[in-house]
């Protein structure tokens, strides 16, 4: 595989946390700046966890800015060129077939929204923060590379009234607003859409709501601050969570493991 290479963050990140099971190599990438270039040596799967901004270019000598959305999935194919950047980053998951299968399609793709996908992301994604050795890496990649196929085909699908620019301004705005309650009828008023039809469009471009949404990003930063010196409580109310016990919980629902255990690993 061929993973991602970043330049040195402000904090230490999380680790690349790798598994190989039978012919299937799985990797879980932190959110952190990155930049890489290289030729696809295998077809791969990607998951983006998170929203990502940069700039990048895939099967194509234009560089363009890009917009990750949260949530979806994306497919690199053998001898693919691919350039990526990203000041920030995002976490993001990606499973190759390491002996050389080649999986149906030959044209990149990403932000595919998929239900079924997520679900089995995140069951990697919290197998892979246990360190557990024992779940079924095997079928998980395979259910993965099976609903990538049944992608292979598709167009990309209408973003709706959540655009790459809408999602941009939200992120902002979450992001200088963390700290705070941060309302669904909030984000709705910045993207001047009512907060019914807001909910609506938001779960439809990006798979989740605003309020999972919100969750996610309060985690990713969390899990940001984890190699800081700051107490567990004041992570805790610096990311907007009521408590420490309340961000124990979210962290628990979310990615199986403790904010404790993330600290020590």
């Amino acid at each position: 595989m061929n993973p991602r290479n970043r330049p040195p963050p402000a904090l230490k990140t999380e680790p690349v946390r790798r598994v190989e099971a039978g012919p299937w190599a799985i990797e879980l990438l932190p959110g952190s700046a990155y930049a890489t270039r290289y030729i696809a040596s295998h077809s791969a799967i990607g998951f983006a966890f998170d929203s990502q901004q940069g700039l990048h270019a895939i099967g194509s000598d234009r560089v363009q800015p890009f917009v990750a959305t949260p949530n979806s999935l994306a497919f690199v194919p053998a001898g693919c060129d691919v350039l990526s950047e990203s000041a920030r980053g995002g976490e993001y998951l990606r499973v190759v077939h390491a002996t050389g299968m080649q999986l149906n399609g030959d044209h990149a793709f990403n932000n595919r929204i998929d239900a079924q996908a997520s679900v089995l992301a995140m069951q990697i994604r919290s197998a892979l923060l246990r360190g557990s050795v024992d779940d079924d890496w095997e079928a998980w990649a395979l259910a993965l590379a099976e609903r990538v196929q049944g992608h292979c085909a598709l167009a990309q699908p209408p973003r709706g009234s959540i655009t790459a620019r809408r999602l941009r301004l939200l992120d902002e705005f979450i992001d200088a607003g963390l700290e705070g309650p941060l309302s669904v009828q909030a984000m709705a008023g910045l993207l001047e859409l009512s907060e019914g039809f807001f909910i609506r469009a938001f779960k439809q471009a990006t798979g989740k709501s605003p309020h999972s949404y919100l969750i996610d990003r309060r985690l990713a930063k969390a899990r940001a601050l984890l190699s800081s010196t700051a107490s567990l409580a004041q992570i805790a109310l610096t990311c907007g969570f009521n408590s420490q016990a309340h961000m124990a919980t979210a962290f628990k629902q979310r990615l199986g493991v403790s904010p404790a255990q993330l600290r020590k690993g």
